[in-house]
């Protein structure tokens, strides 16, 4: 008897089948991953707006005009850029300045830090961030 060793095609279908289920999986956890990480590099330049209001600061005695400031509109178009095109909300005035942006992840929440102090989620009102409900 001479037999020849192989697999039939059903075996290779199931097989197949597996190797797609198994890497669909993998994608969608990617993607969440990936959007976790978007997340996080606006919630760091935000930080870095932080930095460089009080660096304005320093050197001018006022908040007034901090949203316009070169090194801010660098990083807040930054931001714009990796949060997919939505603009960052920048609010200042001479004593006080404020900075918001949506994340990735959950596209209703916005992040907001000012010169205060405070980094959290939520929303400006005046030049200070306000928690979010």
């Amino acid at each position: 008897m001479n037999k020849k060793q192989g697999f039939t095609l059903i075996e290779l279908l199931v097989v197949i089948a597996i190797i797609g289920i198994l890497s669909g999986i993998v994608l969608t956890s990617l993607s969440t991953a990936r959007n976790k990480a978007k997340d996080s590099a606006i919630k760091a330049q935000l930080a870095s707006v932080r930095t460089e209001a009080e660096i304005f600061y320093d050197s001018s005695s006022t908040y007034d005009g901090v949203c316009a400031a070169a090194n801010i509109t660098r990083i807040t178009d930054k931001i714009t850029l990796d949060n997919g095109g939505t603009a960052v909300t920048c609010a200042d005035s001479a004593s006080a300045w404020a900075a918001s942006s949506p994340l990735v992840g959950d596209s209703t929440q916005t992040y907001c830090v000012d010169s205060t102090g405070a980094s959290m989620l939520g929303t400006i009102t005046g030049e200070a961030c306000v928690a979010a409900s």
